[in-house]
């Protein structure tokens, strides 16, 4: 059994909760990305006292460790291992992406489920972090930074439905012409976060502490 605090400070909405066994308890989020960082450690305390639980009491803290937005990603990433220091707790490093995909299908499940799932977060102008995913979350293209044009997704989309989705899906819309492109709204759930974040504690696939980063996919850059 798995009790685990999860952190999600890698885009718009930011977000904490407690989940078991892969269901969320309670959780409470932020929608002003400029007040994350403020925003993180009041919620965690808040989330302690509305769900009465002690952070003592959990057996991880998961973070999406990116892609993302750089500021967000260093808050989420900071916090985590340092309550994880300090707990004497493991570090669950969460890809975005699959975190994305997976509310996806949460969504989606009563539905007929497309082939593929392209989670895509925007990364300013024509570019994307993105990659495709099954209903399993087993890759076919893995996660990478991608300059979007007419040509995109062509081999990916012959003979399959892709559902895109995400905050860089928009400007994929506005190019994308192929009859198996399906577009949908899609949120980071709480829910999404905690079924990720519980499989990998069942394998125990934790993160060492002093080499935990977050997962940026390419270079900071700043405007000169």
């Amino acid at each position: 059994m798995s009790l685990i605090l999860n952190i999600d400070t890698s885009g718009e909405l930011a977000q904490v909760s407690f989940s078991k066994d892969g269901k969320v308890l309670h959780y409470l989020s932020n929608e002003s990305q400029k007040d994350h960082a403020s925003f993180l450690q009041s919620g965690i305390l808040q989330l302690t006292k509305i769900s009465g639980m002690a952070l003592a009491d959990i057996d991880a803290v998961a973070v999406t460790a990116g892609p993302g937005s750089y500021t967000g990603l260093r808050v989420g990433m900071a916090s985590a291992k340092g309550l994880c220091y300090a707990l004497k707790k493991p570090l669950i490093a969460l890809n975005t992406l699959e975190v994305l995909t997976a509310s996806a299908i949460l969504l989606f499940a009563a539905e007929k489920m497309p082939d593929r799932y392209c989670p895509m977060i925007d990364a300013r102008r024509m570019e994307v972090f993105t990659a495709i995913y099954d209903k399993d979350l087993n890759p076919y293209l893995s996660p990478r930074p991608l300059i979007l044009n007419e040509m995109s997704y062509e081999k990916d989309l012959s003979g399959n439905n892709i559902l895109f989705f995400g905050s860089g899906s928009a400007k994929w819309k506005e190019v994308c012409n192929h009859p198996n492109a399906m577009f949908v709204e899609v949120p980071t759930l709480p829910e999404g976060m905690s079924t990720c974040s519980n499989a990998m504690a069942q394998k125990k696939q934790f993160t060492d502490l002093a080499y935990s980063e977050p997962f940026y996919l390419k270079e900071f850059q700043t405007l000169t």
